[in-house]
């Protein structure tokens, strides 16, 4: 479309609105506000237009600002006074006059009976050229006013996490198109994990946009997601729906997710109890063994079928013992990690301590090991107040087994 013909034409720029649900209520808590275009042959997005960086700012300024006020009128009288509404707003725009604009547009629908604690800015944080410090700043002050703040785009780009911990949002937006390919990585699922981590810690609220299918929303829901967003769910309409519109299939896809989460952590507990049962058997069978490297030899043969890997070390993490390595179906003492240390390593301290008191093994989550590349998962095992047997899992068992999901 030619820009003048959306310039000269504002008249024909309308809000469409996309629900958010959410899962602890199972309703629409939302609507995400976006910019259409009534032509001939139809409606038109006008996404391409807003981020167009060869049209001039403020044309771009005005069209959203048309397709702000006009979404706000709607609200004004929608029947939920309740829902949150979504703006999108370009950071690098917004700061030209440090956001005064936008503001004083809101306080005069507030003047008009709009609560701004309804409003949720959307920014995109790997987009702006700017200062973000002066960003955070105006920010901080539109929170004075009750305005929410999201940051848009999590995970499709490159996000710098402390920049957006500098920003203290209240909603963070993952977007889930990379899982609409089967090859995902798991440094993807790593990149997400640390996403949701960075929101526990400063208290804001997962948003998972672009659901698309079943998988996606299950994945979101899996992974912290309080609310979701995307075609599967709902399509953008010029109409607000009923809060409760997909409160019974929503109901019956968690009620499925709960029970496929139920049964996979079932799977893991069992496997953990045989471990437990069958580490325990040997480890008695080969009581008088006080040799490590001799003890770990015994154990290897006897659980070829299950791991390719086992050392002993100690509770500050220095490594007791040789790895016993699986290699061309044979094993292979490896002397050279005697006493190397692995108290560095993510709760590795924890999981001792969780050992010694509770005098019991731990089966790990899923982690990609770092000499082999392999998606392994380590059983650990007191063997008396001071040392730990560590015995990794090859994929071809877990997967034999249904352990590999994570």
């Amino acid at each position: 479309m030619d820009p003048l013909d959306i310039l000269t034409h504002l008249d024909q720029v309308v809000p469409y609105y996309q629900p958010i649900f959410s899962a602890d209520e199972q309703c629409i808590i939302g609507y995400e506000v976006l910019g259409r275009f009534q032509t001939a042959d139809g409606i038109v997005s006008l996404g391409s237009f807003f981020h167009d960086e060869t049209i001039p700012e403020e044309f771009r300024m005005e069209v959203d600002q048309t397709v702000t006020m006009k979404a706000f009128d709607q609200f004004l009288y929608a029947q939920d006074p309740s829902s949150l509404i979504f703006i999108n707003r370009d950071a690098n725009l917004l700061m030209l006059d440090r956001g005064e604009a936008f503001l004083q547009m809101l306080l005069r629908y507030k003047e008009k009976g709009l609560k701004l604690e309804r409003i949720v800015l959307e920014i995109t944080e790997h987009n702006f050229k700017g200062d973000i410090q002066q960003l955070g700043h105006v920010l901080t002050y539109f929170r004075t006013y009750g305005i929410k703040i999201a940051v848009d785009n999590i995970g499709k780009e490159s996000s710098n996490l402390d920049r957006i911990r500098l920003l203290s949002p209240d909603i963070l937006k993952i977007d889930l198109q990379a899982l609409r390919t089967t090859s995902v990585s798991l440094s993807y699922h790593d990149v997400l994990y640390s996403i949701s981590l960075l929101a526990r810690k400063i208290g804001a609220t997962l948003l998972y946009e672009d659901i698309e299918s079943s998988f996606q929303l299950q994945y979101a829901w899996r992974n912290g997601g309080r609310y979701y967003q995307g075609y599967y769910l709902s399509e953008p309409s010029d109409q607000f729906l009923p809060s409760d519109f997909l409160k019974e299939r929503l109901r019956q896809k968690f009620h499925q997710f709960i029970q496929h989460e139920k049964k996979k952590l079932q799977t893991l507990y069992d496997i953990s109890e045989q471990f437990q049962l069958k580490i325990g058997e040997l480890l008695a069978k080969h009581k008088k063994i006080q040799d490590f490297n001799e003890l770990i030899s015994l154990l290897a043969k006897e659980l070829s079928d299950c791991c390719f890997r086992i050392y002993i070390c100690d509770e500050d993490g220095f490594q007791r013992s040789a790895n016993i390595f699986k290699k061309d179906e044979g094993w292979e003492l490896q002397p050279q990690y005697y006493m190397k240390n692995w108290s560095w390593r993510p709760y590795f301290l924890e999981n001792i301590i969780r050992m010694r008191s509770r005098k019991r093994g731990i089966l790990s989550d899923l982690y990609s090991d770092i000499e082999t590349g392999e998606t392994i998962r380590t059983y650990s095992y007191p063997i008396d107040e001071h040392h730990y047997l560590f015995i990794d899992l090859s994929y071809a068992y877990l997967f034999e087994h249904n352990a590999h999901l994570s």
